[in-house]
């Protein structure tokens, strides 16, 4: 029976996902269980299997595109089978209409010019332009919905996009490749634009072109420096290597990292972040962690880590402390019922932050378990979205790289991260003489604008007391 295969909806969080590679092509004959496709959230990565056998008859979507969760991505079925009415960019829009409305979103958007406001570019405007072609009859456009607001949001005139997805259509991709080739606008510029823009080059906030770059007349290229023309003549000057091109390696930034860098940059722009540290004694620690490890097999327990015990520690901690278990909102703050833990993770696509949901009601086994599981699934790319947000804290561990201390950065709306550092001797001074002990060190930031110092410092302090007691914490 003929069937189409939909974008699965990876999490609640996700709306869509954006096809990273095609295994199969139009036309192959496919078998239940072969994988038809990746595709990747701004978090994750996955495959998609062929539910049937049968041939694909029709692929609806290429690689690099961004597909809605739930539509038709392609279709396998019998020879001879017409897919058109599952063809989603066949179902409910003409080309005609799709002109009209795009038309018409433009002109509202030139009359709405003077009360919008101009966002930075994402990125550097580039000057070279010239080999982009505008389309200037509306009807010929047809452009997605959601390209057409990310372009009325960035100040771009789409008529100047290379259409790349199906039928020769308008994506949200060929208007990000249009900002990062320099065609963003204010929209004041916008409404003024009468004539081309090649070689124009924008001097407003983040390389957009304004209204007094349009004005400005086309400079011609730059004269080459003498030594740039001994160079070019192959002369054999002693400065001649000076001149040499630069070798380099261009690589597109991926997704994900664009999601980390946007959130590290808006931690550091809207918070007010501290730092304190602080070491404890970890000999209690190390003991009872050795205990576990030698006995793990006979008590049928996980390979039990330093980390999963710090994080134990912490889930337990966090509940007298509810400045730090809670979402600074601005003009109010949500205070967590229960700890939800964000373990980070490093993994060959960036750092990602799983949640232990409920981390103090869960045993230290449990928590293990759990840390252990969701790290995999991070690494393999195969986490489920929902659990890469609502963290009420995070800790993040470095000491297994041997960083001594450091300044993690806060996940926003959180109002509090834990770092933790290598562990170091040191010495100290017992009955008149001295002895050295293993000191394991804890870096806290926290959110100014939701505790004050002596609240944060506090929770170091009885969490030191925790960690370097720990069998006492087991206890209770």
């Amino acid at each position: 029976m003929a069937q189409p295969v939909i974008m699965p909806k990876q999490g609640q969080s996700v709306e869509s996902c954006i096809i990273t590679e095609w295994h199969k092509k139009k036309g192959d004959k496919v078998s239940k269980g072969d994988i038809l496709f990746s595709y990747e959230t701004d978090k994750a990565s996955f495959d998609e299997e062929a539910p049937i056998d049968g041939i694909l008859l029709d692929v609806f979507f290429e690689e690099g595109d961004d597909v809605p969760c739930l539509l038709n991505v392609c279709f396998i079925g019998e020879e001879g089978e017409s897919t058109d009415e599952f063809n989603p960019n066949l179902q409910g829009d003409s080309s005609a209409a799709q002109a009209e409305s795009a038309d018409a979103e433009r002109k509202e958007s030139t009359d709405d010019s003077g009360t919008q406001a101009a966002e930075a570019a994402d990125g550097e405007a580039v000057s070279d332009k010239a080999d982009v072609e505008i389309v200037t009859d509306a009807k010929e456009i047809k452009i997605s919905p959601r390209a057409k607001n990310l372009a009325e949001k960035l100040g771009i005139d789409y008529r100047y996009a290379k259409a790349s997805g199906p039928y020769g259509r308008i994506i949200e991709q060929d208007i990000l490749a249009l900002r990062d080739s320099g065609y963003v606008m204010t929209p004041s510029a916008q409404a003024a634009q009468a004539g081309g823009l090649e070689g124009i080059t924008g001097t407003g906030l983040g390389g957009r072109i304004t209204t007094a770059d349009l004005e400005t007349p086309v400079r011609p290229a730059a004269a080459a420096s003498p030594v740039q023309a001994v160079a070019a003549a192959g002369a054999t000057s002693i400065d001649e290597w000076l001149v040499v091109e630069p070798e380099y390696e261009e690589v597109k930034v991926p997704r994900i990292r664009k999601v980390i860098a946007n959130a590290m940059h808006q931690s550091l722009a809207t918070t007010a972040q501290l730092t304190l540290n602080t070491s404890f004694d970890a000999t209690e620690l190390l003991a009872y962690r050795k205990k576990l490890k030698e006995s793990m097999d006979r008590l049928g327990i996980n390979n039990i880590t330093i980390n999963d015990m710090i994080l134990f520690a912490v889930s337990r901690t966090l509940v007298n402390h509810k400045d730090l278990n809670a979402h600074f909102l601005g003009d109010t703050v949500k205070y967590f019922r229960n700890v939800n833990l964000g373990n980070a993770v490093d993994t060959e696509r960036g750092l990602m932050v799983p949640t232990i949901f409920n981390a103090n009601l869960l045993s230290l086994n449990e928590i293990s378990i759990r840390a252990r599981k969701l790290a995999d699934e991070c690494r393999t790319g195969s986490i489920n979205p929902d659990f890469l947000k609502n963290g009420s804290f995070t800790v993040t561990n470095l000491g297994t790289l041997d960083i001594e201390s450091f300044t993690p950065v806060l996940n926003p709306p959180q109002t509090g991260i834990l770092g933790v550092n290598n562990i170091v001797q040191r010495a100290r001074e017992v009955n008149g003489e001295i002895e050295f002990y293993p000191a394991m060190g804890l870096s806290l930031t926290f959110d100014h604008r939701a505790i004050d110092g002596a609240p944060a410092a506090r929770f170091l302090k009885e969490l030191k007391t925790n960690l370097e007691n720990f069998s006492v914490l087991l206890a209770r």
